[in-house]
């Protein structure tokens, strides 16, 4: 997006004098003309009222010598012919005169009027209001240089408070006390991307800060365990359990650093592998490495065969998370069930269950609800962040549910097929009681 920066002050002031200008202009030719047809009608009115005049008095027996003697004024002159040709009055001379021709009783008349104060007074009435029209733009352009200015006072404070947050000092909010108006709107938008922001910024520093305490515990146990190892004698009997602590604290490291790098791509926001994925594929092959990793764990998958378009190894990804908090969470001796249906699929144990307040805390990063279990298990508390993350740039929705016993986890996948199973198939090979 480009955004057009022209002055905005004199963007408004320009706009307002040309609005004001085009108005004073289309009335200056209102009134002009206005003024010119009434000054027609009047002097229309006047010969009208002459000629009647004349009628009356050359009915009434009147010589037309005493009509045209009688009408004839200083703005009025007054002609007549006979038919003998004899002329009585004479005509103007050339000038702005409107003229009126009447016969009557046979006679000829001629009635002049003359308009030159008319068109003076209309001269005089144009200068007048361009004039008036000048000195109105004029002190307008004044006027909008300290109206405008008080205008955009609320976007000077935003500008002041941008570059104030810029150099360092947060916590600052502009507070409008309306949020009905435009500007008001603006300021609410502008404190709520502050809140935003500064929200953002305050996880990113606990992130990066709990983060490098979590990786601070297995580095130190690396470095220790490498000093220990160095320091022993070659043929010492701790050797080799000194050399089991150091590649499980290596890879507890390794596997924190995988995490993070995931989570990583998945702010950035990177385009994932798209093909056609079977969920009960998954499923059972969740359930065989846990069986191969846990022979006597009871897990088990049932449901139906469905297809969605995804990334096959990202949402492997995100259900190893799941039957692995839900292995670590139920014991030994738990249940953990995985179910496909038609929307996605349901990850369920019989442990401890997740508290009601801690069901969206959960899929904050570094969040453990048993901090001991995770850290003798290796876990980072960052498995359901990026299960959550995972499912949702497939447009999809990780959730933990209620329940009376145990927890379940549902994960919501648009796009879903379910395939429909070919006659004498046998059930998911996984599932309980195969």
């Amino acid at each position: 997006m480009s955004l057009r920066t022209v002055s905005l002050r004199r963007r408004v002031a320009v706009s307002v004098l040309l609005v004001l200008f085009l108005v004073l202009v289309a009335l200056v030719i209102s009134v002009d003309r206005t003024f010119a047809g009434q000054s027609n009608r009047d002097v229309d009115v006047v010969l009208i009222d002459a000629a009647n005049r004349a009628t009356t008095a050359m009915n009434r027996g009147a010589q037309a010598r005493d009509v045209v003697r009688q009408l004839t004024k200083k703005n009025l002159h007054v002609t007549a012919e006979l038919p003998n040709g004899n002329r009585f009055g004479e005509a103007p001379d050339e000038g702005p005169y409107t003229r009126k021709v009447q016969v009557i009783r046979g006679a000829r008349f001629t009635f002049y009027a003359d308009t030159e104060a008319i068109s003076q007074a209309q001269g005089r009435l144009r200068k007048l209001l361009i004039l008036l029209g000048l000195g109105a733009i004029a002190v307008t352009g004044v006027l909008m240089i300290w109206v405008v200015r008080r205008a955009l006072a609320p976007l000077d404070a935003m500008t002041s408070l941008a570059q104030a947050i810029a150099a360092g000092h947060r916590g600052g909010r502009l507070n409008p006390s309306r949020t009905d108006t435009e500007l008001g709107r603006t300021a609410a938008a502008f404190d709520g991307m502050l809140d935003s922001l500064e929200g953002s910024e305050q996880r990113t520093r606990r992130f990066v800060a709990d983060a490098a305490h979590e990786l601070r515990t297995p580095i130190t146990g690396v470095q220790a365990v490498a000093e220990a190892l160095v320091a022993a004698p070659v043929d010492s009997p701790d050797r080799d359990q000194m050399s089991f602590l150091l590649v499980r604290e290596a890879r507890r490291a390794g596997r924190l650093v995988d995490d993070l790098l995931a989570l990583a791509q998945l702010d950035a926001g990177y385009e994932m592998q798209r093909e056609n994925v079977d969920l009960m594929g998954l499923a059972l092959a969740e359930v065989a490495r846990t069986r191969f990793v846990a022979p006597d764990f009871d897990i088990a998958a049932d449901g139906v065969s469905a297809v969605v378009v995804g990334d096959g190894q990202r949402l492997a990804q995100v259900m190893v998370n799941l039957v692995d908090n839900a292995r670590q969470a139920s014991g030994p001796q738990g249940v953990v069930r995985i179910s496909v249906d038609s929307v996605g699929f349901t990850v369920s144990d019989n442990g401890p269950g997740v508290p009601e307040a801690e069901r969206e805390r959960i899929f904050d990063r570094l969040v453990r609800l048993d901090d001991a279990r995770d850290r003798r298990s290796g876990g980072s508390g960052l498995g359901l962040a990026i299960a959550r993350g995972v499912v949702r740039a497939h447009g999809g929705e990780l959730s933990c549910l209620p329940s009376e016993g145990g927890a379940v986890f549902r994960v919501f996948l648009p796009g879903v097929v379910v395939e429909p199973p070919l006659a004498g198939e046998p059930g998911p090979a996984g599932a309980p009681g195969s």
